[in-house]
Parts: C-alpha cells; sequence; structure tokens
C-alpha cells in the first residue's frame, strides 16, 4: 500500500542526485569559458531552451499548457534564475571555484528562513542559531573583509547567488505543482536568456566566442543545465524544497574535486575548514526543519495565485 509513495519518494532522490552531480560540473566552465558572465549564461540558456523546445515539442507535447494566472511568477523565477547564473560565474570568476561554490552553498539557509514567511511556516529560533553558524563558516573562508580582495569579492557574489537561488526553489515548489518540470524549466530558461541577451551582448564588446567557446556552450547548455535543471524540478514534485535543499549541498564537493582534478585548484586549508563549518549549518538548518513539516504540510502562500 505504501510502495508508490516510498518509489515516488526513492525517484525524487535519484533524480535530485544525478542533477547534483551535473550541476557541480557547471562551476568549471566559469574557469574554462573566458568570456563575461553575462555572456556565459547567454550561451547557456539559449542553447538549453533550444533543447528542452525540442525535447517538449517531440516528446511531451502534451506538457505544453500552463495556468495564465502563474505566468506573474514564472516570469520572476525566470528573472531569478538568470540573475542566480550570473552572479555565480562572477564569484567564479573572480575568486575560485572552490569560494564562489562553498558560499553559494548557504542556499539551504535562505531556504530555511524564507520558508516559514512564504509558506506560512512557524519560524523557530533554532533558524538563527544556524544562521550564526553559517556566518562562522564564511568568516573563516574570507580571511577578511576588504572590498578589493578576491576572496571576499568572491564570497559575496556566491552568497548573493545562494539568496537568489533560494527564492528561486520555493517559487518552483509551488509552480511545479501545476506545470510540468520540463516545460517549467523551458519557460524559466527562455526567460533568463531574454533576460540576458542585451546584457551578454553588451559586456561580450567586440570578444566573439570562438569555435571552441560555442562547443562548451552547447554542452554547458544541454547536459549541464537542461537536463539537470529538469530533473531538480521533476524531484520537487516528490520531495520538498528543504530535502533538497540537503542534497545540493553536496555540489560543492563534486565541484572542489572536479577543479582539483581537471583546473588543478587546491583550496587553502582555511577554505576547506570554513566549507566544513557552512556545511555542517546548512544541513542542521534543513534535516532539524524536516521533520516537522512533513507531519504538518500547510499552505503556501502563493497557492491561490498559480
Amino acid at each position: 500500500m505504501h510502495d508508490g509513495p516510498d518509489r515516488s519518494s526513492r525517484w525524487g532522490l535519484l533524480e535530485v542526485h544525478a542533477a547534483v552531480a551535473l550541476f557541480g560540473l557547471t562551476a568549471l566552465f566559469g574557469k574554462f569559458l573566458l568570456l563575461a558572465p553575462f555572456t556565459i549564461v547567454l550561451g547557456r540558456t539559449a542553447t538549453a531552451a533550444v533543447a528542452l523546445g525540442a525535447y517538449l515539442l517531440l516528446w511531451r507535447r502534451r506538457e505544453l499548457g500552463w495556468r495564465w494566472r502563474a505566468v506573474p511568477l514564472l516570469l520572476v523565477s525566470g528573472l531569478l534564475l538568470g540573475l542566480h547564473w550570473a552572479t555565480f560565474f562572477q564569484a567564479v570568476q573572480v575568486s575560485t571555484v572552490a569560494i564562489a561554490l562553498l558560499t553559494y552553498s548557504s542556499f539551504p539557509l535562505f531556504v530555511a528562513l524564507l520558508e516559514p514567511l512564504l509558506y506560512r511556516e512557524r519560524f523557530r529560533a533554532f533558524d538563527l542559531a544556524t544562521a550564526l553558524l553559517v556566518l562562522g563558516g564564511l568568516a573563516l573562508i574570507v580571511p577578511r573583509f576588504d572590498t578589493a580582495n578576491s576572496v571576499t569579492q568572491g564570497a559575496g557574489w556566491g552568497v548573493l547567488s545562494g539568496l537568489l537561488f533560494a527564492a528561486l526553489s520555493l517559487l518552483n515548489r509551488t509552480l511545479i505543482q501545476t506545470h510540468a518540470a520540463a516545460l517549467l524549466s523551458f519557460v524559466q530558461i527562455t526567460v533568463a536568456a531574454v533576460v540576458c541577451l542585451p546584457l551578454g551582448i553588451w559586456f561580450a564588446g567586440e570578444t566573439f566566442p570562438s569555435a571552441r567557446d560555442c562547443g562548451l556552450l552547447v554542452v554547458l547548455g544541454v547536459v549541464c543545465t537542461a537536463l539537470p535543471h529538469t530533473l531538480f524540478n521533476m524531484a520537487l514534485a516528490h520531495i520538498r524544497a528543504g530535502t533538497a535543499a540537503v542534497i545540493v549541498t553536496l555540489e560543492s564537493v563534486y565541484g572542489i574535486v572536479f577543479a582539483y582534478a581537471l583546473l588543478q585548484e587546491r583550496p587553502a586549508p582555511r577554505t576547506l575548514l570554513g566549507g566544513a563549518v557552512l556545511l555542517f549549518a546548512v544541513l542542521l538548518a534543513t534535516l532539524f526543519r524536516a521533520a516537522p513539516l512533513r507531519a504538518k504540510p500547510s499552505a503556501p502562500l502563493f497557492h491561490e495565485e498559480v
């Protein structure tokens, strides 16, 4: 009698893990591609939108309908996605893959803090305690709070990227209930591409992507964007945003290993220590929030709008 829900939950977990493994490769493209962040995001979203559009037309045409009342939220989610990616690549380029990934990994904390506000759930003092622990981890990662320091800059952009992704994840928790995962990904990525089009062209200047750059952008857009983004949204139909957030913290682990293997980037001991404290804090924030929310689900703030 319980096989159905359990199987759905297991599939959701597998989908998130697969998405995170592919997301872990994404940060490296900020080093592989010598292009401006908005130009990278433009190439990434354009190729991903084409791939998802073809997929929907050929195999998922029945999923092409959406709720018109949800259009404002869809547009906002696409804007958040584009800004999240741009700030993340900015963090990678001004610092290192490890700094960008570890500071971006603070996003589950923002989920824990924002979820009670947006979904009418009780806020707990424990969330404030974990927030202070995250700040301690960030303090270890950043040697000094100097805006001219590359590590400080990278950490700032990484935290901003995490905040934007937390907001996106919470919006998707509502949108995935009434929209197919592939369609939701397609709309969000297309909106992100439109937003980044003028900025990508502007910041590109006279630097035109080479054939190598175009090939890398295709891989980034299809393999590391369209596929994992769809898998992540599919998983949110079966598991909580907080549960997914716990698993996504592994992205920094994957990314640091890939960066060491392919770029020979070796994080400083202080960075690893701060990252360990930060990841421990976000794991606590999400794991301890999961039990009461499963036991007593509440109506989302956006439910009537979708």
